[in-house]
């Protein structure tokens, strides 16, 4: 019996691209909890399995709205901390605080000896931070400020379980999409 490499190396080479669909989406889901932008992990896994399969699943109709899908969340989580930080009484300047205070605080989060939720708490007390001193500075309370800020908090905390909840369905639809066709 004599092996046909070339067959095999293709063999292999198709296993390890279904290896890294798999691990792009656990990627995907990772980064996502961590509030990170995991919904593009998976579309880059959708790609590569489009690529795999040829013609089948996933199509050209799959990797659209998956890609319209990373693209409104990514407009929404831009918008979603001065959209707290307004919603709850808050001037335009507090829920730019709010933007700027969160990437600000995931980016020093990276120091926090807390490898996982370190970003994510930095990311929670920045948009807080900042939008409770523009909006204490502008209405000289406490309470006010304090409000106001909290929105900021909340809006990310929706934002995430939004980002986890999409990053997820991507996922499910498509490794059971792959499973069943």
């Amino acid at each position: 019996m004599q092996l046909d490499w070339s067959q095999m190396g293709a063999l292999l080479g198709h296993g390890a691209g279904w290896l890294a669909v798999l691990l792009l989406c656990l990627g995907g889901l990772l980064l996502s909890v961590l509030s990170f932008s995991g919904t593009w992990i998976v579309f880059a896994a959708t790609l590569l399995a489009a690529w795999l399969r040829g013609p089948h699943f996933p199509g050209l109709t799959t990797i659209l709205l998956f890609l319209l899908l990373c693209v409104t969340i990514e407009v929404v989580e831009v918008f979603a901390g001065a959209w707290g930080v307004q919603k709850r009484g808050g001037s335009k300047l507090a829920g730019l605080a709010a933007l700027l205070g969160g990437f600000l605080g995931l980016v020093l989060g990276n120091l926090l000896p807390v490898p996982i939720l370190g970003p994510l708490l930095g990311l929670f007390a920045g948009s807080f931070g900042l939008a409770y001193l523009v909006e204490r500075n502008r209405c000289k309370q406490h309470q006010a400020a304090l409000h106001i800020a909290t929105g900021a908090v909340l809006a990310r905390l929706a934002m995430l379980v939004v980002k986890v909840t999409a990053t997820l369905v991507m996922v499910v639809i498509l490794l059971v999409g792959l499973l069943v066709t």
